[in-house]
């Protein structure tokens, strides 16, 4: 029996949930009291899928993979000890990551190739930096960015553990960091701004969001995230791609978003189809007497109950001219 403190979700949110889901609003909050299953990342800079699983087969450990197309997804369904998935060799030689399937959809939709210039606006604490650099096989360049000093040690250890030897640590605000490379005339084949957010998508593994959730706050964070992906659009190459995520459901950080730098951008932009190995709900088009372009459609919200991981929210926007 588990003696951490929970919080209840704020009546507020609970009211806001249930106009997003409607009749699937029961479903929603079922899932919510269900642990989270525990998945990993295989990183593909150290060590085959298979070879991977042969090893943590032989520890005990009960492996699915999920996907057949990405095989480096892997869900563990044994009983382990509490904090045995990084306490365990593997993990410490950087044959893996821990990381909830929802959190590996936004470079799965970016899709880097090796070769390119990507750029990683908010890194830390570096699984998506990670997973980048898996899938560009260490060749190209990542910058990858983080503001914070203390997220900045967490990111730079985890590129190391995990042999990631094409990436560049920058420590900047990322809205200045996107000003001063467009000065200096960097322009990128691939962006990830994976946002700073209200956190509602993770109520599952860490309650204290709703303890924290503020309607104040998504405002707030509404604005920097629009500074944010319009500085990252301006330094995209012509044809280049740009992955907006949140861990978050709110559509003033989810689809307000995307419809202010359609506006901004106008014909310059557009918002893509993506198809990940997932169900995905498409992007909303009206909110609290708020129309958007049709174009959000586009996006993909993945909610808890649909495939029993977190809540997130990923859309991909290339750059025409």
């Amino acid at each position: 029996m588990s003696s951490r403190k929970t919080y209840p979700p704020k009546p507020l949110f609970l009211e806001r949930m249930k106009k997003l889901l409607g009749k699937d609003f029961d479903n929603y909050l079922k899932i919510l009291e269900k642990q989270p299953v525990n998945s990993i990342r295989c990183n593909t800079l150290k060590i085959k899928p298979e070879e991977l699983l042969i090893r943590l087969e032989n520890k005990g450990w009960g492996i699915i993979q999920p996907f057949k197309n990405f095989p480096e997804i892997m869900i563990i369904k044994s009983s382990l000890q509490p904090g045995e998935l990084g306490r365990s060799l593997e993990h410490l030689l950087g044959y893996y990551y821990v990381q909830e399937i929802a959190s590996m959809l936004p470079v799965l939709a970016l899709n880097p190739k090796p070769g390119e210039l990507v750029l990683d606006v908010a890194a830390a604490p570096g699984s998506k930096t990670t997973q980048i650099g898996a899938k560009m096989e260490n060749r190209g360049t990542i910058i990858a960015n983080e503001v914070s000093i203390g997220r900045l040690k967490i990111l730079a250890s985890n590129t190391e553990r995990c042999g990631v030897l094409n990436a560049i640590i920058t420590k900047k605000d990322g809205v200045s960091l996107c000003k001063k490379l467009k000065e200096q005339g960097f322009l990128f084949d691939r962006i990830l701004v994976d946002a700073p957010c209200s956190g509602e998508g993770t109520i599952r593994s860490s309650n204290v969001t709703n303890l924290m959730w503020n309607p104040k706050t998504i405002i707030q964070l509404s604005k920097l995230q629009k500074s944010l992906l319009v500085s990252a659009i301006e330094i995209l190459k012509q044809g280049g791609e740009v992955v907006y995520s949140t861990c978050t459901h709110a559509p003033e950080e989810n689809e307000e978003v995307l419809d202010f730098v359609l506006n901004e951008f106008g014909k310059n932009i557009s918002i893509e189809r993506i198809s990940l190995p997932i169900k995905c709900r498409p992007g909303i088009k009206e909110w609290n007497g708020n129309s958007y372009s049709k174009e959000v459609e586009n996006s993909c919200r993945i909610y808890p109950q649909d495939n029993d991981t977190e809540g997130f929210f990923v859309a991909k926007i290339r750059r025409i001219k």
